[in-house]
């Protein structure tokens, strides 16, 4: 048999509040979107015959003032993790738009050029794609292949890479480059142009 949970006061909205800020890297917009779903599905208490209010947005923004909810910690946090999983900028953007984090707060954190070509590279690496997926020591005959088997692998492999969020520019010269030795000067020249972390 379920358990019978208790409509919601103040003093248990802010208990489910600490709870879930001290388990989950949230945002308020997260948050608040938790707290609202708990209040409809527990409803509220009541005081004397009348619903008590809760205040969602108060506490919400009382949780932030103390410091338990950062969206601009969660953004960094969410870039780095996207990024060093090979997911580009326009993946970060979503992912932090569709978690309620500010635009201003977006753009402070968008990964710069060196991190979304590293991010690239890295997914290129995982996937094998582009010079990733040559054999060392192939036949000139074997890496030729079939021009339609090339061209559709290459269209997979574009499509692939721009659904992971990453630039077509980036794509394209990942899946060109003749050598690795060309990818490592790629990476070189935008880590000198720029801050390592790219944010």
């Amino acid at each position: 048999m379920a358990k019978k949970t208790r409509p919601l006061d103040q003093t248990t909205l802010r208990d489910l509040a600490l709870s879930y800020a001290a388990r989950f890297a949230t945002t308020g917009a997260k948050l608040e979107g938790y707290l609202a779903r708990k209040v409809r599905e527990r409803g509220v208490a009541e005081d004397d015959g009348r619903a008590v209010e809760l205040d969602v947005t108060g506490l919400v923004t009382r949780l932030i003032e103390l410091g338990y909810v950062d969206d601009d910690a969660y953004a960094r946090a969410k870039t780095r993790d996207l990024t060093g999983r090979g997911y580009g900028a326009r993946r970060v953007e979503q992912a932090l738009w569709a978690a309620g984090v500010e635009e201003t707060v977006r753009e402070d954190n968008a990964p710069g050029e060196y991190r979304c070509r590293e991010a690239a590279v890295l997914l290129a690496t995982k996937r094998r794609f582009g010079p990733f997926a040559r054999p060392a020591h192939a036949d000139d005959d074997d890496e030729e292949g079939d021009p339609e088997q090339r061209r559709k692998l290459r269209e997979k492999q574009v499509a692939a890479m721009l659904r992971a969020g990453h630039q077509y520019d980036h794509v394209r010269f990942i899946l060109d480059a003749s050598s690795l030795r060309d990818i490592e000067q790629w990476l070189e020249e935008a880590r000198e142009d720029g801050e390592p972390d790219g944010f």
